[in-house]
């Protein structure tokens, strides 16, 4: 496993705590042949449908770090399903299809925030969710103070600090995942984490 240093499993421990919420976790897709003749060579609806069991709560959960609103998320999950099952018989590596799955997901979240729609950027990730008997959810002061420090930040630095230290993925596939140059990555990594710990440094000392 790739070093994690002690602001990174701050970081780690607070979005994990912030995504263990069971029970609204839910999306139904339908599946509707296109009629392309390629869809035939396997079995497109069975694969989505494993991934579907396999990957959607963990998708689900990356969503909501992105977006408030969880109807929003539920949809942009369904919406990434729905890309899959129409493109499902074009991917090669199928072993893939994860990666593909969180490049659609995180791509639609930072689209429906630069629409203007309902973002959690500049607001509380904790402003709605929280509460119902559903939703349980005990949160520490400090894992409360990342989250917080965390939604302050610009996109592109949360996007890279939450793919690498939720989702656990390398530098090359944040690159991949949203587009951009690994030297990219890293410099949001780098300056995501440096405007983190100011964050959290001058909340402890007021």
């Amino acid at each position: 496993m790739w070093f994690v240093d002690a602001l990174g499993v701050r970081v780690r421990d607070a979005l994990i705590s912030w995504c263990n919420v069971p029970a609204w976790y839910s999306v139904e897709i339908a599946l509707i042949g296109d009629g392309d003749t390629t869809r035939r060579e396997f079995d497109v609806d069975g694969f989505v449908a494993a991934m579907f069991r396999d990957q959607s709560v963990q998708l689900l959960r990356l969503a909501r770090l992105f977006v408030d609103d969880r109807t929003a998320a539920e949809d942009l999950v369904q919406e990434a399903f729905i890309r899959l099952a129409r493109s499902a018989h074009r991917i090669e590596d199928r072993t893939r299809a994860p990666a593909y799955l969180r490049s659609i997901v995180v791509n639609l979240a930072r689209d429906h925030n630069r629409r203007g729609l309902v973002s959690m950027r500049h607001r509380s990730p904790l402003s709605e969710d929280l509460g119902g008997a559903d939703d349980a959810l005990i949160l520490h002061e400090d894992q409360l103070e990342v989250l917080g420090a965390l939604h302050e930040l610009p996109d592109r630095q949360r996007v890279c600090l939450v793919l690498r230290y939720y989702d656990e993925l390398g530098i090359d596939e944040i690159a991949a995942t949203i587009g951009v140059s690994r030297n990219s990555v890293k410099t949001h990594l780098q300056r995501g984490l440096a405007a983190l710990q100011l964050r959290l440094t001058t909340s402890a000392e007021t």
